[in-house]
């Protein structure tokens, strides 16, 4: 099968008429959902932080666990998407996620928050299915932009979180009722969402442009990523390229970071410049709110690289990116004073996202044949990064002070996106794949224009 058969040379983002723009749609919005519901609890943690007495260790605890599980989660998501389709994984993964995001509104004690809190890491694996996805869906050209987009509408979850969950509780205990029960049914808002658009998923999204995989596999149709049956297969074919474990390192080093500040930044604020609850919220949203446009931008840039420079400009993107990334750390760590706080929060943000968006851009060309395998592996390296900043924390104790080791790691690990090559075969076919998707969108341009033509005639005539 041409890899390039159906899919998506160009995004029309006003159209679902086609099954690539639904999936684009309802992947970025099922995302969305997911890291809304992951990072719910993030801004309410002042609050909860009061109700269980919890200690210092404790926080770095739950911040530890809401990212850990989520290493071994999207290892094992790629794989099965491979297997099962994107459909049913998101699907299942929606459904089955959303018991602890209700259940954490229950908990009781330290002990059963954490429980809940480690298993609501789970729905974190949720990004891999999303790149998978559009990954699938749209052609060379236009591949990178599809995947920072949709990732970074879906990441802008975790921003819009940040932000409106305080403004949930405050609404529920204008009621009357105290912050213990306020921040409890608070909750019940993620979870309610993560249904209704698992629900949708299934309804009207599908797994490739030509079906779904079990139609596919079944008439005896070779799909072009997992072979046969997908799974083990595309693992091992991933863990065998050094190309993924050098882009699981920088992507640990940009997502990574990007999780760590949204567990901490909100009581960062809070504890180290006296915001209350409210502004502090609004100031570590506006890091999220950054993947409305961020992230794209980043893929956006790397295919415009591309038609260039091909794969090596694409690495070469990522290198000064992260570069940006650990200047900007090192800059944040070292600001006294709140405004100037938030604009260096903003200016390595802006780099983050960025370098996340074009790390992906890079996935879809490291091995087309494991596609679930090098998504997940690539995508576990963010939570490793993040779970690697928590320990960091853990160990220094100053929040300062470990954005300051932070910003020297990333300066180190973009050398990573250096050592990032391919053989001049893997480049040449890659460069045909392109120039054939950039051929399909100028006839299908040609068409559209030579089909309006006599309609233009006839209304002129007429």
């Amino acid at each position: 099968m041409n890899p390039n058969a159906s899919k998506a040379t160009s995004i029309d983002l006003l159209s679902l008429k086609t099954p690539q723009m639904r999936a684009f749609h309802l992947t970025w919005m099922a995302f969305f959902v997911c890291f809304f519901a992951w990072f719910a609890v993030a801004p309410l943690m002042p609050v909860i932080k009061g109700e269980f007495g919890l200690t210092k260790d404790q926080i770095a605890n739950i911040n530890i666990a809401a990212v850990g599980i989520t290493i071994l989660v999207r290892l094992l998501i790629g794989p099965l998407s491979d297997k099962f389709g994107p459909r049913a994984s998101y699907t299942g993964l929606l459904l089955v996620g959303s018991i602890p995001v209700f259940g954490i509104a229950f908990a009781q004690s330290y002990e059963a928050f954490l429980v809940f809190r480690l298993a609501i890491g789970a729905i974190g694996a949720s990004f891999v299915i999303t790149q998978y996805h559009t990954s699938v869906m749209f052609a060379p050209n236009v591949v990178g932009t599809a995947n920072a987009a949709a990732a970074g509408w879906g990441n802008a979850g975790g921003g819009v979180t940040q932000s409106l969950m305080p403004l949930v509780m405050l609404a529920v205990i204008s009621f009357g009722v105290d912050k213990a029960f306020g921040w409890r049914v608070s909750m019940l808002v993620p979870g309610a969402m993560m249904v209704i658009v698992g629900l949708l998923y299934w309804r009207y999204t599908q797994d490739c442009p030509q079906g779904n995989y079990a139609e596919l596999r079944a008439a005896g149709i070779t799909l072009e990523t997992g072979g046969k049956g997908g799974g083990w297969t595309s693992f091992k074919g991933a863990m065998a390229n050094y190309r993924v474990w050098m882009l699981f390192v920088t992507y640990g080093l940009c997502f990574g970071i990007e999780l760590f500040v949204h567990n901490v930044a909100a009581s960062y604020y809070v504890d180290t410049f006296k915001m209350d609850l409210q502004h502090a919220g609004l100031a570590a949203g506006s890091f999220g709110l950054l993947a409305l446009f961020a992230r794209a931008l980043g893929g956006i840039a790397s295919d415009k690289i591309a038609r260039a420079k091909g794969l090596d400009g694409r690495t070469l993107l990522l290198f000064v990116l992260m570069l940006g990334e650990g200047i900007g750390l090192i800059w944040f760590s070292s600001v006294q004073v709140a405004s100037i706080a938030i604009l260096a929060m903003i200016v390595f943000g802006l780099f983050t996202h960025m370098a996340c968006g074009a790390t992906y851009a890079l996935v879809p060309f490291i091995d087309r044949k494991s596609l679930g395998g090098v998504a997940g592996i690539i995508g576990a390296g963010g939570n490793v990064g993040a779970v690697a900043a928590g320990f960091l924390l853990k160990a220094l104790a100053d929040v300062q002070l470990t954005f300051f080791y932070l910003g020297v790691a990333v300066l180190f690990g973009a050398g990573c996106a250096i050592v990032v090559r391919f053989s001049a075969d893997h480049k040449q076919r890659e460069a045909e794949l392109y120039d054939q998707a950039v051929a399909s969108r100028a006839a299908t341009a040609a068409a559209a224009a030579t089909a309006a033509q006599p309609r233009t005639s006839e209304a002129l005539a007429g």
